[in-house]
């Protein structure tokens, strides 16, 4: 496995390095994870205003093994696309519950390394802290990246709730066990709710509210959709045949 460094202490008050590792195994990837599972701040409280978002999702070509992600970052404020990055790649990692981000990671960093535009917040498809080895996509991206980040999940990955009211903005916790592990959110009135989890650098009640402030009109944050669009495009141009 690839040698793991790690930010002294007063580093991780700054952007800290890359700390990316190449798991072989199953072991080698809790390994990881474990190891960089402390670096994790579900405090926050994150920027609430912040100028620009991004969001970042992937899409899988028909063979399972070849993949698209996507970066879009929007204004925070029009929730207009200001800058965007689409890389092709092969999965890094077999499919294994709860450790999946790392089929995905190198390609999504990859991405990122091609903005020129640095967001403010990273907005994922999919979880943060509610995750079972509490170590989602939205973690360890936050963490190598240094960068506020969220996960919202369109279905849940753990944990039990109460259905929200109806009323856009209504919620219910999320719980593992004894363990608060996110939030069930009502982002428009009377549609399915969304799963919103703390990634890095961010507290839920501030994750939720951007989650919302990117949702004005439908169920998913736009940051979510104009990456999800972005990566079928893509697709549709075979922008994955060069990996044959």
């Amino acid at each position: 496995m690839t040698e793991l460094t790690v930010d002294e202490p007063e580093d991780r008050q700054r952007t800290p390095r890359r700390l990316m590792a190449n798991p072989r195994t199953v072991a080698e990837a809790e390994a990881v994870q474990d190891r960089l599972r402390p670096l994790v701040d579900l405090v926050g409280p994150g920027p609430t205003t912040p100028r620009r978002v991004a969001g970042l999702d992937v899409a899988y070509a028909e063979d399972g093994q070849r993949l698209v992600a996507a970066v879009v970052v929007l204004d925070a404020r029009t929730l207009a696309v200001v800058d965007s990055a689409v890389v092709a790649g092969r999965v890094a990692f077999d499919y294994v519950p709860g450790l999946f981000a790392f089929r995905e990671l190198p390609t999504l960093l990859e991405a990122l390394d091609r903005l020129t535009t640095q967001p403010d917040l990273l907005v994922c498809d999919g979880h943060g802290f509610a995750h079972p080895r509490r170590f989602g996509l939205a973690c360890h991206l936050g963490v190598l990246t240094g960068l506020p980040a969220i996960g919202v999940g369109k279905t849940p990955l753990v944990g039990q709730w109460d259905a929200p009211a109806e009323q856009r903005g209504s919620w219910s916790p999320l719980r593992d066990g004894p363990e608060t592990v996110g939030r069930v959110l009502r982002t428009q009135d009377g549609v399915k709710p969304v799963f919103v989890s703390v990634g890095h650098r961010m507290d839920l009640d501030n994750a939720c509210a951007r989650v919302l402030a990117s949702s004005p009109r439908y169920r998913l944050p736009e940051t979510t959709r104009q990456a999800d669009q972005l990566c079928r495009t893509a697709l549709a141009a075979r922008i994955v045949d060069g990996l044959d």
